[in-house]
């Protein structure tokens, strides 16, 4: 299983920019998919998440900004950021639970997510 992550780059303060991230060797359409973003010194962070069935769940820093969503046809999720603010600015990684989550709450623990991808750097500047 290989999770590509694609789309990070340079944006201005209130720019738009949207991530993406595709698995490839099995489909994940019962499992959650999250994203989770690193600040340079900083710990990894939760960002959002999204369960099978369409439940979506994010962190008081981004909710409002950012939306999360999925195409599983494609194997792929998704990072709308909106509003964009040099906070923002970090290493975001994509991830996938291994367990099914299609019915509960997505979990924003990354401890439940099994398989990552190599990160996108989304830069923002003021």
């Amino acid at each position: 299983v290989q999770l590509q992550a694609s789309g990070g780059g340079l944006a201005q303060a209130g720019d738009s920019l949207r991530i993406s991230c595709a698995a490839s060797g099995r489909a994940f359409s019962w499992n959650a998919w999250g994203w989770f973003r690193q600040a340079p010194g900083k710990e990894r962070e939760f960002v959002a998440t999204i369960s099978g069935g369409g439940n979506e769940y994010y962190a008081d820093s981004v909710k409002g900004r950012f939306t999360i969503s999925r195409a599983d046809a494609k194997n792929t999720v998704y990072l709308q950021m909106n509003s964009l603010k040099p906070e923002d600015t970090a290493v975001y990684y994509c991830a996938v639970t291994i367990e099914d989550y299609y019915y509960r709450q997505p979990p924003s623990d990354s401890n439940e997510y099994g398989y990552w991808g190599q990160g996108t750097l989304v830069t923002v500047s003021s």
